[in-house]
């Protein structure tokens, strides 16, 4: 028996999320489905979070346990054969057995993407969201900054998340901007339900002068979903890095494309 930890990555529009659920095409699903056919074996994949319907990952890491003679390296080729094309195996290595995908992560980077033109691209619609009106950009850095750190993050959660502890670290809160649009992005030890969303949401009511950049610490000392901005939808989203070793400020490192 060996465990195998799997990288991969999904355009997540036509998936209702990571997790598996009766009678829905999920990512989870899909590889345990992969996985079986290749190795002849009821599999259980495990991810590192669970990104929900149309969320997108550049980096996903999974892990599972298999008894297959199939050689590890061996893993992304044959599931870049076998699985649909909207999910792409990039790397397989094997890990020790106490290894975790999800409990042995130390930080995540998420991406939010907006198309910022008056007509939307065409050709990036499943991959941002259009918000076709003129922002305040250093308003929301500077209410981007009042995020980092360690706080309850209460009010930016869906009132559905039942976890009791919602308090979370974020290591950085970035905003860049890119032909005809804006990227934010959020590195932490850990999201709650729509947490990024509502980040990304609440940033923009910032840029569009709703909310005052200094109003963001009231908002999260309320512990009320109520005072943050809207819930964005999930196109603009994108799991860019999952990591296992301390983060450190390395500012953005992938391309934005």
């Amino acid at each position: 028996m060996k465990k195998i930890k799997l990288v991969i990555a999904y355009d997540g529009t036509d998936f209702s999320g990571f997790q598996s659920q009766p009678g829905q095409r999920t990512i989870q699903g899909t590889l345990e489905e992969a996985l079986r056919k290749i190795t002849g074996e009821a599999v259980s994949v495990h991810g590192s979070g669970r990104t929900d319907a149309g969320v997108h990952a550049l980096h996903q890491v999974c892990h599972f346990t298999t008894s297959s003679p199939i050689p590890v390296e061996k893993y992304p080729y044959i599931l870049r054969r076998t699985l649909p094309r909207d999910v792409l195996a990039l790397s397989a290595e094997e890990a020790p057995m106490d290894f975790h995908a999800q409990k042995s992560a130390k930080w995540k980077t998420y991406r939010y993407r907006l198309d910022l033109r008056p007509i939307p691209d065409l050709f990036e619609r499943r991959f941002r969201t259009h918000v076709p009106v003129s922002l305040d950009v250093e308003k929301m850095r500077e209410a981007a900054g009042y995020l980092v750190g360690t706080h309850d993050f209460t009010s930016f959660c869906s009132a559905k998340t039942e976890i009791q502890d919602k308090v979370r670290t974020i290591y950085q809160c970035r905003l860049e901007q890119e032909p005809g649009g804006l990227v934010i992005e959020v590195t932490g030890n850990g999201f709650l339900y729509n947490m990024v969303r509502i980040i990304a949401g609440t940033l923009v009511e910032v840029g569009k002068g709703r909310i005052r950049p200094e109003a963001i610490p009231g908002i999260i000392l309320a512990k009320d979903r109520q005072k943050a901005g809207p819930t964005f939808p999930p196109e603009g989203l994108v799991l860019v890095k999952v990591g296992y070793t301390p983060w450190k400020n390395s500012g953005f490192t992938a391309s934005f494309s």
